[in-house]
């Protein structure tokens, strides 16, 4: 017999550095599994969960977007206030709503931003797991050159893990800033843009970082990688854990 789904809207937050990503695995230790697995304990019922974004190992989230349905309905802040209580402390439900069963968190995206952090001097152990320390110089107009390298709409092949797209290619980056956070000694990268994929904004900020700390290569490197259109260039991709999904925006 057909059960009535009830279809909630939750807008989450994680650390993800002891989780093995967003997507369930065959292993354990997703974020997925350990929501899913306070569900059922909660409730004793179970919930079919979909993320906007399959965040990988290591990678944090601010702003993820989840449609939940399950078949028991609730009230959407009393469902929300009893799941965080079974939640750990890593994860936090930051809001629920009842929405339209029609609702799904990959279509009719406006935009994603992305915040990548980073240290140019030893950060306090407080702050480790969340940004990657740059060793190096970082020669930061060089950096922000860098940088407005990926702004606009191009083919990304080289910035991606080919093997997981379906598809084209090209993609556009609406934006993309530098700013330095001098109470936490942090610098943010920060990048919008429609959708992106698997790796892509790890491997942007890893080659724009990789130049801005060598002087022997030039702007126009990542230029020319960009254009050549390869993936199996020897540009580096950024540690996980510098790397936050911040908000996702919604049209229509």
């Amino acid at each position: 017999m057909f059960e009535l789904m009830h279809t909630y809207k939750v807008v989450l937050a994680y650390d993800g550095t002891d989780f093995a990503g967003w997507q369930r695995q065959p292993t354990g230790g997703s974020v997925e599994q350990a929501l899913q697995g306070a569900f059922v304990t909660k409730f004793n019922s179970d919930v079919q969960l979909t993320a906007a974004s399959r965040t990988d190992a290591g990678v944090h989230a601010l702003g993820q977007v989840v449609r939940c349905q399950a078949v028991a309905s609730f009230d959407a802040q009393a469902l929300q206030r009893a799941w965080n209580h079974a939640l750990p402390g890593s994860i936090l439900i930051r809001s629920c709503t009842s929405v339209s069963e029609e609702f799904h968190p990959r279509c009719n995206v406006r935009s994603k931003t992305y915040c990548y952090h980073f240290f140019t001097k030893q950060p306090l152990p407080f702050f480790v797991r969340y940004g990657w320390y740059c060793e190096r110089r970082v020669d930061l107009d060089k950096l922000q050159q860098a940088l407005n390298v990926f702004e606009g709409t191009h083919d990304f092949r080289a910035f991606c893990k080919e093997r997981d797209v379906c598809g084209s290619t090209i993609r556009t980056v609406s934006s993309v800033g530098l700013e330095y956070f001098r109470r936490f000694g942090v610098y943010r990268i920060q990048v919008t843009g429609p959708g992106f994929m698997r790796h892509m904004v790890r491997r942007l900020v890893g080659a724009a970082l990789f130049v801005a700390t060598r002087q022997e290569f030039p702007v126009e490197y990542v230029r020319e990688v960009l254009i050549a259109g390869s993936s199996n260039n020897t540009l580096p991709k950024a540690p996980a854990q510098g790397l936050l999904l911040y908000k996702i925006r919604y049209g229509g």
